[in-house]
């Protein structure tokens, strides 16, 4: 069967594009869409400074969203009642992002709920989703987890130690705004952590088995921007932020089915409770064997671009945590599947896994 696929509808590019987000808006507030924006910002910018050049109006919901850990089935559902109760029956105007992936995937997720009853965790997995969003727009202020024009929205369910997205057209964004100025203060490693993300879902689409000619295309080309930028002298340039925002839009489209990377890193994700980024690099630092010409790349990536990725961070772990860290990893049997077959658990038994997570 043949998937009819979607993209976002409508997307602008340009170093200071943000000034023009008043003029995106400005329809959806006067044509037929006449109740408030809600607005969902990272909460390192509760300075005010970005939300003061932002066209928020007296009647507008600002939401900070806290990201310190990733997004939560509680953490959406808290966000989600939280604008039930301001919006009080009215239809939102625009539901507007501003951040990684997480504030995102936030945003994203509260939308499917504001018109879909239920719980974040009943929308986990794959065509769940059954009535459209209001408007979502999506202004990434941190480039590599492509959630600004992919379809799923990751969220991080700890009762079932699972870490699984909404996965459906209607999670998506509607527009996309993309003003490299936003990136240029970020951290130099949590722009490598979170940015390699690009480099690392495009590869594993490319080397499993569910593809098709326009993912791939799309891939390799973010594949090839991404090298670009991390073999570079200087990664955070004016020209290489703006280059990293274009491979991770090409890369959220191209985001199918990852690979092996992706599962272990969400094990780290949902027992460690560590950031996607981050828990990336360290699964790609033990897959020398799965992924042989990669590692290698990613290894010189992060020399010539002198980022951190200190060694033991599982160790002194209890024998149940190991176990965790196994269960949480394996349980993603389409993604693992995809690269290494359907006797993938032949291959990734649970002493070779925890063997992986103890070498890290």
């Amino acid at each position: 069967m043949y998937r009819n696929a979607k993209n976002v509808g409508h997307y602008m590019i340009g170093k200071g594009a943000l000034s023009q987000l008043g003029d995106i808006l400005k329809p959806l507030r006067d044509a037929g869409r006449p109740g408030p924006a809600l607005f969902f910002l990272d909460h390192c910018f509760r300075d005010g400074k970005l939300a003061a050049r932002l066209p928020v109006e007296s009647g507008d919901l600002l939401m900070y969203v806290d990201t310190s850990q990733e997004p939560t089935t509680e953490s959406v559902d808290g966000y989600a009642a939280r604008a039930r109760e301001f919006l009080s029956g009215k239809t939102p105007g625009a539901l507007l992002a501003f951040g990684g992936g997480s504030t995102l995937d936030t945003c994203k997720c509260v939308g499917n709920l504001l018109t879909n009853p239920g719980k974040a965790e009943d929308y986990q997995g794959w065509e769940l989703v059954k009535h459209p969003a209001p408007y979502k727009i999506a202004v990434p202020t941190l480039s590599g987890t492509g959630s600004e024009t992919s379809r799923t929205g990751i969220i991080c369910n700890e009762a079932k130690n699972l870490k699984l997205g909404m996965n459906s057209d209607y999670t998506m964004f509607d527009q996309v705004l993309l003003d490299p100025e936003l990136t240029a203060g970020v951290p130099r490693n949590q722009y490598f952590y979170t940015g390699i993300d690009t480099y690392m879902h495009c590869f594993e689409s490319l080397s499993g088995s569910y593809r098709n000619v326009v993912v791939d295309s799309l891939a390799e080309k973010a594949i090839d921007i991404c090298k670009r930028v991390f073999l570079s002298e200087d990664m955070m340039s004016d020209e290489n932020r703006e280059l990293l925002m274009i491979a991770s839009f090409l890369g959220g489209m191209a985001a199918g089915f990852v690979g092996t990377v992706h599962p272990i890193s969400a094990g780290l994700s949902m027992v460690l409770h560590m950031r996607h980024g981050l828990a990336n690099c360290y699964a790609l630092s033990v897959q020398e064997d799965i992924y042989p010409d990669e590692y290698r790349e990613f290894m010189r990536m992060i020399e010539r671009q002198g980022i951190d990725l200190p060694k033991g961070i599982c160790r002194g772990l209890s024998d149940q945590q190991y176990t965790a860290l196994y269960e949480a990893s394996i349980v993603h049997e389409k993604p693992l599947t995809n690269r290494l077959g359907p006797d993938f658990k032949k291959i990734l038994t649970q002493e070779n896994v925890i063997e992986r997570f103890k070498r890290m």
